[in-house]
């Protein structure tokens, strides 16, 4: 009996990866080894390991206790999920503790599975192989606030470079500064000037890892009334965010918009998330901050991968997977990706990388919400494109590729963008999604949305900057009074003369 759904990926075993941090504990059960992972299964517990290790030198015994407790349940949860691999990790607190080992051995019996405590080192390179995941052409410092430690390392492309772990995680910084918001900057400041790698990241981008700083970015999408909850890729405005770095750093957020939203475990140690990076900030001086949804689990996730697979584009390889999971025809989306493409050289529309990357995705989502009533298929598109777990793509390409789906289905309506979806994508973006919209509203009132087609569609320039799109003979019964409906649509919106006709 098959007990999968076909909402899955058939060819993917899931594998599970338990990761020991000083503050929390988390499960991961991912759908298989994929260049864009999908969760299957995630729970976390905030044990709190490190807590009190600056003074004791030991585990917070209680936190030991809960641990143990919650890993029976790990266990059970992996198997029960179908994973045939248990990956465990530890990190700061495990490895520098007096009674990290006895833990760690408790711990394995447990699982029935061999722990990989990291070193520093180990640990920022895990970290840095998330970024690299996460991003297409990393090109900065990533730092990874954990509840022990920050590990730093410098990131351009695949290449790692200088790396130092500090001893300025959220429960360590807490505890060293006694809770004084004054020590534990000028203990920061002191501890970061030991990092001289941040000096060479200067005019480049800081990416934040770590559950800290992601609370610390949700606290300030509340307050800031932005649109789009979504973390990965998210960015602080380096110059704007000052002030509400200032406040949080001192610890004045009880009465914050949105601090309810942050659990009251995680609320404690945002001061000191925010005093880190405001220090990181005098220190590197980049030009933004960006938070990263994938960390040291995810950059050990990667290193299972094939060096072929690695290569492989993150967010085309996601948009192409929920295009077999939710499309027709996911061999037409591919012909579209491509056609669109010698489209927009006809149309004498310059792309840089990015925006071919985006034109692409967008193709590839472009059918995702077929099953939908046909006056809701364009807003449940968006929706799901602007809120899917993608990577490779920052939150502007997420709106793009979203509006290309809203434009295909209810059309290209200037009105049916909302004011916060046309800021977020900037006006650029809004323009060329109403120019494959429209493109898309043409090409598939001639496929069908089945595979076949699309490659023997031609365009033909004309006299001045006219075009003809040109269909073949052995299919002219496709051409009607809504196919040419559409092309002028696409007339109107590229500004130039264009019909349709047939061919040999």
């Amino acid at each position: 009996m098959i007990h999968t759904s076909q909402g899955r990926l058939q060819d993917r075993q899931p594998l599970s990866i338990i990761d020991i941090g000083s503050n929390s504990i988390r499960l991961v059960v991912y759908e298989g080894v994929a260049r864009s992972p999908t969760v299957l299964f995630n729970e976390k517990m905030l044990a709190g390991l490190g807590r009190g290790i600056v003074t004791t030198g030991k585990l917070d015994p209680e936190a030991v206790r809960r641990a143990v407790d919650e890993f029976r349940r790990f266990r059970a949860l992996s198997e029960q999920a179908g994973s045939e691999q248990l990956h465990v990790i530890a990190t700061a607190a495990a490895r520098e503790a007096e009674n990290g080992m006895d833990f760690i051995h408790r711990a394995e019996e447990i699982l029935g599975a061999e722990i990989r405590v990291l070193s520093g080192r180990e640990e920022a390179h895990y970290s840095a192989l998330g970024v690299i995941s996460g991003f297409h052409k990393v090109d900065g410092i990533a730092g990874d606030l954990g509840g022990g430690s920050l590990e730093l390392v410098d990131v351009t492309g695949e290449t790692i470079g200088d790396g130092i772990t500090l001893p300025l995680g959220g429960l360590r910084l807490q505890d060293m500064a006694k809770s004084s918001a004054d020590a534990a900057a000028r203990i920061a400041r002191r501890e970061l000037k030991r990092a001289s790698l941040l000096a060479g990241g200067e005019g480049r981008t800081f990416y934040c890892v770590g559950g800290t700083w992601r609370n610390l970015a949700r606290l300030h999408m509340n307050a800031t009334g932005y649109p789009l909850n979504v973390m990965h890729h998210y960015e602080f405005d380096v110059e704007g965010s000052g002030a509400f770095l200032k406040q949080v750093a001192s610890g004045d957020i009880g009465k914050m918009k949105g601090i309810e939203r942050i659990s009251k475990s995680r609320r404690a140690l945002l001061p000191y998330g925010a005093t880190v990076l405001q220090e990181i900030i005098t220190a590197m001086k980049p030009k933004d901050i960006v938070v990263s949804a994938l960390g040291v689990r995810e950059g050990y996730l990667y290193s299972l991968l094939e060096e072929e697979d690695r290569r492989r584009d993150a967010l085309l390889s996601a948009a192409e997977e929920l295009a077999v999971l939710r499309a027709r025809s996911v061999t037409h989306a591919r012909e579209l990706a491509a056609w669109t493409g010698e489209a927009f050289e006809v149309f004498g529309l310059e792309e840089s990388e990015e925006d071919a990357r985006y034109r692409q995705a967008a193709c590839l989502l472009a059918d995702i919400g077929w099953r939908a009533h046909p006056e809701y298929r364009g807003t449940q598109s968006l929706n799901i494109i602007a809120h899917a777990s993608f990577i490779g793509v920052d939150h502007p390409g997420r709106a793009f590729i979203g509006l290309t789906s809203l434009f295909r289905h209810e059309g290209i309506y200037e009105d049916a963008v909302s004011p916060t979806m046309q800021a977020l994508a900037g006006a650029r973006h809004v323009e060329r999604a109403r120019i494959l919209g429209a493109l898309l509203r043409v090409v598939y009132l001639f496929s069908a949305s089945m595979p076949g087609l699309m490659p023997r569609l031609k365009w033909r320039k004309g006299e001045g900057d006219s075009l003809t799109l040109v269909v073949p003979a052995s299919h002219a019964g496709l051409l009607g009074e809504r196919p040419e409906g559409r092309m002028a649509q696409l007339s109107k919106v590229l500004g130039r003369p264009m019909d349709i006709a047939v061919g040999e």
